[in-house]
Parts: C-alpha cells; sequence; structure tokens
C-alpha cells in the first residue's frame, strides 16, 4: 500500500516538477512522513534526505529538456549556483543536529508564511505590470540570495522554488519562466544536500524495522517516487499544458495550501 501510495505521489511530484519547479520536495517530505511513520519523529529527518535525493533525479531530467535559450539566463551565475550549494551544505548539516519536530514545524510555518504573502503583497497573483519575457531570456536571481535560499531549502527539504518562483515571478517573467529555471537552481541546492544526507549516521534499526536506509534517505521511497515522477516530466515537457498565467499563479498557492494541510496532519495523527 505505501508503494502504490508513493508512486501516486510520484505522479504529482512529476507534475510539480515541470509546472511549478518544485523538483518534488513539497510533495516528496509530507509523502515520505506517511510512508515512514514508523520511525517516529525521525521521519521527518529522513523525509528531507529522501526528498532531496527525489530532486536531484527530477530537478536533472527536468533540466536536460529544458530549452537552451531558457537556461541561457544562467550562463553569468556561477556565483549564484555556487552559493546555493554552499547554503544547501549548511542546511543539509543543520538538518542532522535540529530536533525533528523542528524541522517539520519550520517547515509547516515557513510555508504557511509563504502562503500568507503570496496572497496579500502584490507582484505575484497581481502584477504590478504585464508580464512579459525579456528578450534575452529570463534574469537570473542576485548571488547575494543563493547562500539563505540554499539554507532553508535544505534544512527544510525542499528545493527552493518556493523562493525562486516568487521572486522571478515580481521580476516579471510569467509563471512558465519562472518555474522552468527554478529547476536547474534546485538541482545546485539538492546534490550537497543528498551527499551530506547520503553520508549520514543511520537511525538504529529498531526505530523501524521495515525501513532499509542508505545514512539518512530511504532509497525504496524514493525509487517509488522516481518511477511516478520520472514519465509525467518527459510528457509534460515535450507537451507543456496551456495555462492562463493568472490560474498558474492561483495554482500555485493552492498546492502549498495542500502541503501545510497534510504536514500538519502527519504530525497530529502521531
Amino acid at each position: 500500500m505505501d508503494v502504490a501510495m508513493l508512486i501516486g505521489i510520484g505522479l504529482l511530484t512529476g507534475v510539480t516538477t515541470v509546472l511549478f519547479g518544485f523538483g518534488g520536495g513539497f510533495a516528496a517530505v509530507p509523502a515520505v512522513v506517511w510512508a515512514d511513520a514508523a520511525l517516529g519523529a525521525d521521519a521527518m529527518r529522513v523525509a528531507t534526505g529522501t526528498s532531496a535525493l527525489v530532486m536531484v533525479v527530477n530537478a536533472a531530467f527536468a533540466t536536460a529538456v529544458t530549452p537552451r535559450r531558457v537556461l541561457g539566463a544562467l550562463r553569468r551565475s556561477t556565483g549564484l549556483l555556487l552559493l546555493l550549494a554552499a547554503g544547501a551544505t549548511a542546511g543539509a548539516l543543520a538538518t542532522r543536529l535540529a530536533p525533528p519536530a523542528l524541522v517539520l514545524w519550520s517547515f509547516v510555518a515557513y510555508v504557511a508564511i509563504t502562503i500568507v504573502d503570496l496572497l496579500l503583497r502584490p507582484g505575484f497573483l497581481r502584477p504590478r505590470a504585464p508580464i512579459e519575457e525579456p528578450a534575452d531570456g529570463p534574469r537570473p536571481l542576485p548571488a547575494v540570495l543563493g547562500a539563505p535560499i540554499g539554507a532553508v531549502a535544505a534544512f527544510l527539504g525542499v528545493g527552493g522554488s518556493v523562493m525562486t518562483v516568487p521572486a522571478m515571478r515580481r521580476a516579471g517573467h510569467t509563471m512558465h519562466v519562472a518555474s522552468a529555471l527554478a529547476n536547474p537552481l534546485t538541482l545546485a541546492i539538492a546534490l550537497p544536500a543528498t551527499a551530506v544526507s547520503l553520508a549520514g549516521t543511520a537511525l538504529p534499526a529498531s526505530a523501524g524495522a521495515h525501513v532499509h536506509l542508505v545514512g539518512l534517505v530511504d532509497p525504496g521511497a524514493a525509487a517509488a517516487l522516481l518511477a511516478g515522477a520520472l514519465p509525467v516530466i518527459g510528457v509534460l515537457r515535450r507537451r507543456p499544458p496551456r495555462i492562463p498565467d493568472r490560474i498558474y499563479a492561483w495554482a500555485y498557492v493552492g498546492l502549498l495550501t495542500v502541503v501545510v494541510a497534510a504536514m500538519s496532519l502527519s504530525d497530529v495523527s502521531r
């Protein structure tokens, strides 16, 4: 039953990777917390590590099939990518040391604050000016934002798109462009976070007899999630759906709301 559920969630992560640049983190974290509930409080720590591995594969695949003209905006973004990776390394190490409950409720609080910000502050749902893609492609984020985005994203087990997509949207990009560019940025965060998680000290076997871990990663859960996600990414990248920009933005907010509800329920149900 857990495998079927994870494959089903994997289908959703494929959709969110292409449409929202999430890479799978926001769907994968709640799913792994539920699937590995036998680990108790440590399920959140394993979920963040497993989510990072899923995001590496999803974001790499999505980046590989993204039009070169879009990725061209990152040609002079070496500083941003390096700082994203450095921040992600620090964030992943912090997750290993922090109490699992702190990570979980930080996740819930951060996403909830983001939802309120998107609803109330102009520029995301209510653009200040008509959104037009610049002639030379999407503009990258300032390099100085790399370290904090990478640290927060890796600590919570997400790919950073919840910060990068709204920022690029407010810079005047369509949801389509902002979401596409979020995937290579997610890859810069997820790679070091995955390395830290795989090298982490495994939990005691008694913590969950049916859960087999590599470091702090559940490879079985990751494989099931990817089995559902990768075919969807391939199909949607070749035939992207035509979604009106305003509906696209509201769907982003709606998905974040579902994630907050799922994570809150996962803690209450223990």
